[in-house]
């Protein structure tokens, strides 16, 4: 009985490891880390920094940045950025040189967003992000707590950077980073000492999207054509 229970058990065994085999002969496997991954994301950044030197040694700007990009294989972003400012003389000598009056910057521009990763498999990657693209700024001159004169302008921008990103998972990434404004010239009048709103800043960004939108199968099927030919 013992006997015939183990020719059983053996015959059982053998009958599956068959149909084991003769299924995975149908299958092709393959390495699911070298297929192309694809992504997309919302952005937004917060930036601390400098604007119009020569306007006003001790300008401070803040900026705020929102963008919307595709990432190809985990190794370049391609999208559209936009960026929002703005801007007042902290230097009581720059007032007192506009007659006392309240000067600020305030200014949108926004275009083409180009950002190269590097160390895409790493948890930390970095990056080297790129807007080409212009906008408007506009200056406003008043005395403090009235409404003032606005004066518009229109001026390319070209603003490259380099980034440190962290991947908290596929679905948030944080970024941290410096970048550099680079801007046309422009000429308000009466002639503020204002030509373009160069200028270096600093801030803190969140990712938000699918970083790698892939199939999760290791095993693809073969058509039974395909298999006997």
């Amino acid at each position: 009985m013992k006997y015939s229970h183990f020719f059983i058990l053996l015959l059982l065994f053998c009958f599956l490891n068959n149909v084991s085999a003769q299924e995975s002969s149908d299958y092709l496997e393959f390495n699911d880390r070298k297929n192309v991954v694809h992504g997309v994301y919302l952005g937004f950044g917060a930036h601390y920094g400098s604007i119009a030197k020569k306007f006003a040694d001790n300008t401070q700007t803040q900026s705020y940045s929102f963008k919307v990009a595709y990432v190809a294989n985990r190794k370049l972003e391609v999208g559209f950025a936009t960026v929002g400012f703005f801007s007042t003389p902290k230097d009581i000598k720059a007032r007192a040189e506009y007659g006392n009056n309240s000067v600020s910057i305030n200014g949108l521009y926004g275009g083409l967003h180009i950002e190269p990763i590097f160390f895409s498999k790493s948890k930390i990657n970095m990056s080297l992000p790129l807007l080409i693209g212009g906008g408007g700024i506009s200056l406003r001159q008043g005395i403090r707590g009235q409404n003032g004169h606005y004066e518009w302008k229109v001026l390319p921008v070209v603003e490259p950077g380099i980034n440190a990103l962290y991947n908290v998972n596929r679905y948030v990434q944080l970024e941290a980073g410096i970048k550099y404004r680079f801007s046309g010239k422009v000429n308000f009048k009466p002639a503020y000492n204002l030509t373009r709103i160069n200028g270096f800043s600093a801030g803190l960004g969140i990712k938000v999207g699918v970083f790698n939108i892939e199939s999760k199968r290791y095993i693809k099927k073969i058509k039974k054509d395909t298999v006997e030919n």
